[in-house]
């Protein structure tokens, strides 16, 4: 469990949403809901991306996008 607030997992997730838009990014694996739980697991447990993707069951190659 991520101990943030909603409200900045939504944000995070809107911010990513709109720059993938931007850049016409391709599909991701995951969703960009979990692309900012991701990201903020990553920055507030200050783990490795192999750890923070094991974590959310998808590779490391994954979770670093």
């Amino acid at each position: 469990m991520l101990d943030v607030p909603y409200e900045l997992v939504e944000h995070v997730t809107w911010l990513i949403y709109a720059r993938r838009r931007e850049l016409n990014s391709p599909w991701r694996k995951l969703g960009y809901f979990k692309q900012a739980q991701l990201a903020l697991a990553h920055l507030r447990k200050n783990e490795t991306f192999a750890q923070v993707g094991a974590g959310f069951g998808v590779p490391e190659a994954t979770a670093w996008q």
